[in-house]
């Protein structure tokens, strides 16, 4: 009896812990990261796990799916230094800004040589002899479809913070740094150079599949909206882009969410538990007049 009883409990299956049970539902099929989100959205609303928690999970999951060319800062939004130029032309840009680093071109924005670390500047007060270019550290350069799972892995291992994004032509298209690729995990990460303007609502992006897009802030007035984009959004009951999409979808909307409304079409990019953060706009062309109308 005690050597069955041994062998019973020898061919038991070992209990597996909850995240054991997670982690075996996670694989590249659509249907089975559904089933975890599902269960991460259950788990949240027995207030078994936070929504920060489920936010970072679910901004996990977007990363995989997100490539370069989604969240890069735009070529013409680019804060950028021409060394060809004297410091005392380009040095109160870097003041006014404040970042950290500035790709270095010379001449035009497509011959990016470098980038610039702004605290080897002070270099430039404490020496005698002066020279940008040996300040330079190489650039990276990294194609539109980079995933950014795979950049974020990139950085990590080589140590970058930031890389310049180039169209199929090799011609500069925007930049992207690891704050920008971090922040679809966690949120915004803001420090004390960091403002909420009102003109950086609303930013121009990469034209999407079928017109002009943008990238907006939820908070965004939809009268402002309507103001820059040229629309008519309805505001009678709520003031946002935000709200509107909520609004609109009858519930509190989740990272990837898309619609088409008034002839834009909305999809969710960064948003919690708790609400919206940002979302890209795309204007969808005319539809067709109907021919039968014409009889």
């Amino acid at each position: 009896m005690q050597e069955h009883s041994s062998s019973v409990k020898t061919d038991a299956k070992p209990h597996r812990s909850l995240f054991e049970r997670l982690t075996a539902l996670i694989s590249p099929e659509p249907e089975n990261r559904s089933e975890l989100l599902e269960v991460l959205h259950d788990a949240h609303e027995r207030n078994l796990i936070d929504a920060d928690a489920l936010s970072m999970i679910e901004g996990v999951f977007q990363v995989s799916d997100l490539s370069a060319r989604d969240i890069m800062i735009p070529r013409s939004q680019m804060d950028v230094i021409d060394i060809s130029k004297p410091i005392e032309e380009w040095m109160p840009l870097v003041l006014e800004t404040a970042h950290s680093r500035f790709p270095a071109i010379e001449g035009e924005r497509d011959k990016v040589i470098g980038i610039l670390l702004a605290k080897d500047l002070l270099r430039y007060y404490a020496e005698e002899s002066f020279d940008v270019r040996d300040m330079l550290r190489p650039a990276i350069f990294i194609p539109e479809s980079k995933r950014l799972n795979v950049l974020l892995r990139d950085f990590r291992a080589n140590h970058n913070h930031m890389a310049i994004v180039v169209d199929e032509y090799s011609g500069v298209a925007g930049l992207i740094t690891i704050e920008d690729v971090l922040e679809q995990i966690v949120g915004d990460i803001e420090d004390e150079y960091d403002f909420d303007e009102e003109e950086d609502n609303i930013l121009s992006i990469r034209e999407g599949q079928h017109g002009p897009r943008w990238r907006v802030k939820a908070l965004t007035e939809i009268e402002q909206f309507n103001e820059e984009l040229d629309t008519a959004l309805p505001d009678d009951d709520v003031d946002t882009i935000g709200g509107l999409v909520a609004k609109h979808l009858g519930r509190m909307p989740h990272k990837g969410d898309t619609f088409d409304f008034e002839g834009l079409r909305f999809e969710v990019l960064r948003a919690d538990a708790r609400q919206i953060h940002v979302l890209t706009v795309e204007k969808l062309p005319p539809a067709p007049a109907d021919q039968g109308d014409d009889a």
